[in-house]
Formats: structure tokens, sequence, C-alpha cells
């Protein structure tokens, strides 16, 4: 991932309620997912292998927080576990092959997770932070902008 979609994705993540933190994990899972394709395209294998195991820490934080008081919570993990055999079998073969099968579920998954988090009226989880409206930082010989208008609820990552 790029320091640019690191710093879209923290500016998003310090203004998210509960279930867009779900949405903004399930992106960048698919984001790493991504890069590990275009890794292995150009014949990256050690960057690959790096997007991959990056991909696979993700899948973990959304293992960690189930909550198995709900039948609902097995049913993820399953799913949770099925995408990261997917990704170890793509870091042992060195093919992105088997990647297909994890895309697709993670993309249903995230597409819940979105009708989900539209739904969400709880509010940003962290506390004390600025409310980020629009921010401006200096590049390497180019201006970065970065704006999120805090009243528009559907303000996700477009791949």
């Amino acid at each position: 991932m790029n320091k640019e979609s690191i710093q879209t994705f923290t500016a998003r993540i310090t203004q998210a309620s509960k279930s867009e933190l779900i949405v903004i994990l399930y992106e960048m899972i698919l984001s790493e997912l991504q890069e590990a394709r275009r890794a292995y395209e150009t014949g990256d294998f050690i960057i690959f292998d790096k997007e991959l195991k990056k991909a696979h820490k993700f899948v973990n934080e959304l293992i960690v927080p189930l909550d198995y008081k709900y039948a609902v919570s097995y049913d993820l993990l399953t799913l949770y576990l099925y995408v990261n055999k997917r990704i170890i079998t793509a870091i042992i073969k060195k093919n992105p092959i088997s990647l297909d099968s994890a895309e697709s579920v993670l993309h249903k998954l995230l597409n819940g997770f979105v009708g989900v988090s539209k739904a969400d009226t709880s509010g940003p989880v962290m506390r004390n932070t600025q409310q980020l409206y629009a921010g401006l930082t200096y590049g390497k010989g180019k201006l970065n902008e970065t704006y999120i208008n805090p009243d528009n609820r559907n303000r996700g990552f477009i791949a």
C-alpha cells in the first residue's frame, strides 16, 4: 500500500463508526491483495509475499473481536479462516490464483457491511480527535489534498 492510501485510510479511521471500521478493514485487505497481484505481474515476489502477509494480518484483525455469543460470529469465523487459507496458499505456491475465491468472499462481505454502516448512527469510535474537513500536505515536489465531508455518511473508499 502506498503512502497516499495509508493516509486516506488513516483519515477515514479517525472518523469511523464501529461498522465503518469493518468496512475499512475489508477495503484494506482487498487493496493489499490487489497490490500483491500487481507485484506478481511484475515478477517482484518479495513485495508479493509482503503484501499477502499484510492482508493476512488484517484478516486476523477481523477474527479477534468476534463475539461468540452470536451465531453469526461462527459463520464469519468460517469465512475469515477460508480467506486466510487462500492467502496462505498463495504465499506458499507463489501464485495469486487462489486469491480469486478469497476476493469474491471479501467483496460479498464488504457489500453487506457497507449496508450495515449506512444504518449505523453510533458516531465515530475514536473520541477526542479533530473533525477532519480538509487537509493539505506537501509531498516531494507536489501538494497532496485530502478532503472528507463529515456530514456525508457515504464517504467510502472507491476502488
